[in-house]
């Protein structure tokens, strides 16, 4: 006998059925009909928003950006962030033993996803209460470095899970190990084993040992964690996991891993590793900004610096020494090993060519492996008294010469909302009177200083800073004598290279030329020249920066033996500490500082905390150079003045003035050495 509902329509019929099921049943049934479609559905999204799998075709045609110093050299250090090619067969068995062994032991055995590793990931992370363990195969870790982000989203997940079911269709284990052993981060720009290798050890992979091979399978799992550089006490335990996976996997023995155990870490020492890394960062940077990152990693540019590799070693050497220097005296901490401790007192170094406006020289801090920031390019802080030299070049443009008098006194400003008092006062609290623009500057007045920034406005300053390259904001009030406003090392050492250069200001470049692949060119550098100040005001300035090395506050550098002009700089607690000097032919500027700013410590000026690192960097730079006189401009002449407002000619000195500016009563002839005898 036919149900009743037999010939009634299917709508009707399924309606029924849903009207019998008992409350429980209709919520399964409907839990079904809603999570298997959205699933279904998921997938197929995902699915169809997945990249074509063609990694290994695609890695073996990768040519990398190369980098080359001035001398058209490869520089050592442009193997940052490349992906360098080495087919399996030459990487050590040991190497892959050890990733294998730590990473996914069953790799061989399972199709893409392991479900003993995820289930025993899960009991891991529950027993500890954490994430200790994560149950991802090397085929999904290469499909996430290949086409994924790192993130933990659940259509990630999923996108993983097929791309790695997807690249087990597609190729054997050995290349997905492959891709991935060439792919796979190590920390410090080093992505593949050869550049690891290299980037630790100073070696090819061909050439590691049992211990060096299984201390870079340790490092991919957490490579900021796992640095040898950084942290060698936690790379060292990460080192003897790896080893204790690779006796219980079976392909080590005990005795021998228990003897890799006791290696050392022979890694590469810090004067090696550190060569060009902040130059070569700072160029990739630029690089990418103008042609992209596929273009840079995959593009094979290749990118014709302006890096010299002598000064480069030579700048480093110098600040490394010098940090170490300041520590001694300030820090009552031992030294680490690495020389520099956590910290530590950190600093820059800049050379620029004035003529071309190639940077020759960049150190961004002690050590590039503890840290990336690059404080000549990024760091912005104050400069105080490096400063000084425009607020005088200004007063020169308005008329004002080297001789021009100005009193050094006591002074008060009302300045802010409130009318609250400022009063500029002097290193040491000593106050001079009467005073030459000359001695202002080589002795570093401060009081003096900001009555001439008064007397010839704040806005002449400011335009003139312009000129001469800075682009970071300015104070418009007269603490802006003082070196207020922060400045970064590049635009300051920028702004000097125009004075050295007569003039003319450049915009620093670290590069000459750039070709494709193929050789052919896309880029020339072809220097822009700007005239920022007359080329006779150029000089004046320079020769009262020579004054500052001849008698004032630089004239440690006085040593040299050759003709220098620069200007000290420091703040007043002592934060940040400059020197920035040249020749005819280099512009360097230092600085040191903390990187949360706060004191270097009593008198530690940038007479003491700089200028002392330029000293020894340049005098070794220009060792075998013969001493170079900045050239003097038609329109210029340099006469005798006395320093002393008495007019006695007891300290006369040689300034330079425009012809026409100099003044009458000069110490020169038989007049004044009458009155030098007779104090008349």
């Amino acid at each position: 006998m036919p149900g009743r509902n037999e010939g009634a329509p299917l709508p009707h019929r399924l309606l029924e059925f849903w009207r019998r099921r008992p409350a429980a049943g209709r919520g399964i049934l409907l839990g079904v009909a809603v999570v298997v479609p959205a699933g279904l559905l998921i997938f197929l999204v995902v699915l169809l928003s997945l990249p074509p799998v063609t990694g290994l075709e695609e890695l073996r045609s990768i040519q990398s950006v190369q980098l080359y110093d001035e001398n058209d050299e490869p520089i050592p250090g442009s193997l940052r962030g490349q992906r360098i090619f080495i087919p399996l067969a030459k990487i050590p068995k040991t190497l892959r033993d050890a990733v294998i062994a730590v990473e996914d032991a069953r790799f061989y055995s399972h199709f893409g996803v392991d479900p003993t590793g995820v289930a025993r990931a899960i009991y891991q992370n529950l027993r500890h209460g954490r994430i200790v363990e994560g149950g991802s195969t090397i085929t999904q870790q290469l499909a996430r470095v290949l086409f994924l982000t790192s993130d933990r989203r659940l259509d990630r997940k999923i996108s993983e899970l097929v791309l790695a079911l997807e690249l087990e269709h597609r190729y054997s284990k050995d290349q997905i190990l492959e891709m991935y052993l060439n792919r796979v981060y190590f920390g410090h720009g080093a992505y593949g084993v050869e550049a690891a290798a290299k980037t630790y050890f100073g070696k090819p992979v061909t050439e590691l040992s049992l211990s060096e091979a299984a201390l870079l399978a340790g490092i991919p799992r957490a490579p900021g964690l796992y640095s040898p550089f950084n942290y060698p006490d936690l790379a060292l335990r990460r080192r003897t996991h790896v080893l204790n996976r690779m006796v219980e996997t079976g392909v080590l023995k005990p005795a021998v891993a228990q003897r890799a155990k006791t290696a050392g870490l022979r890694l590469v020492p810090p004067d090696r590793r550190t060569t060009g890394l902040y130059f070569v960062e700072f160029v990739r940077e630029m690089l990418i900004e103008k042609y992209g990152e596929d273009m840079v990693f995959r593009g094979g540019l290749q990118v014709h610096t302006t890096l010299s590799p002598r000064l480069q070693r030579l700048a480093e050497q110098a600040l490394l020494q010098g940090l170490k220097n300041l520590e001694s005296r300030t820090l009552p901490v031992p030294a680490s090993k690495r020389g520099i401790p956590s910290g530590a007192p950190e600093g820059a170094i800049l050379t620029i060519e004035p003529g071309t406006g190639y940077i020759k020289a960049m150190v961004g801090g002690a050590d590039f492996f503890r840290s990336e920031f690059n404080r000549a390019v990024t760091a912005r802080r104050q400069p105080g008294s490096a400063f000084k030299p425009f607020v005088y070049l200004a007063a020169l443009e308005a008329g004002l010469t080297p001789a021009t008098w100005i009193e050094d006194s006591p002074v008060s400003y009302k300045i802010g909302r409130n009318g609250k008092p400022w009063r500029p006062a002097n290193y040491g609290g000593k106050y001079n009177g009467a005073i030459t623009l000359q001695q202002g500057l080589e002795e570093s007045v401060n009081v003096a200083t900001v009555k001439l920034q008064e007397k010839i406005g704040i806005q002449r300053t400011i335009g003139l800073a312009h000129r001469l390259g800075i682009r970071s904001p300015l104070h418009e009030d007269l603490s802006l004598a003082l070196g207020t406003s922060d400045l970064s090392l590049l635009e300051l050492t920028g702004a000097y290279a125009a004075l050295a250069n007569q003039g003319v200001w450049i915009s620093p470049t670290p590069i000459r030329y750039i070709t494709d692949a193929q050789g052919k060119l896309l880029e020339m550098y072809v220097p822009q020249l700007q005239r920022a100040i007359s080329r006779e005001l150029a000089y004046v300035i320079t020769h009262m920066l020579m004054g500052v090395v001849e008698r004032g506050t630089g004239k440690t550098a006085k040593a040299l033996g050759r003709p220098i002009a620069g200007k000290t700089g420091t703040t007043n607690d002592y934060s940040n500490a400059w020197f920035i000097g040249y020749t005819p032919s280099l512009v360097t500027g230092v600085w040191v500082g903390y990187d949360q700013p706060r004191s270097l410590g009593k008198e530690e000026t940038g007479a003491r905390a700089a200028l002392p690192i330029w000293v020894r960097y340049i005098g070794k730079a220009l060792a075998n150079s013969p001493p170079e006189n900045f050239p003097v401009p038609e329109g210029v002449v340099s006469v005798p003045v006395d320093l002393n407002a008495s007019g006695t000619c007891a300290r006369p000195v040689e300034m330079a003035f425009l012809q026409g500016t100099e003044p009458s009563n000069t110490c020169g002839g038989f007049l004044s050495i009458f009155r030098r005898m007779f104090h008349f």
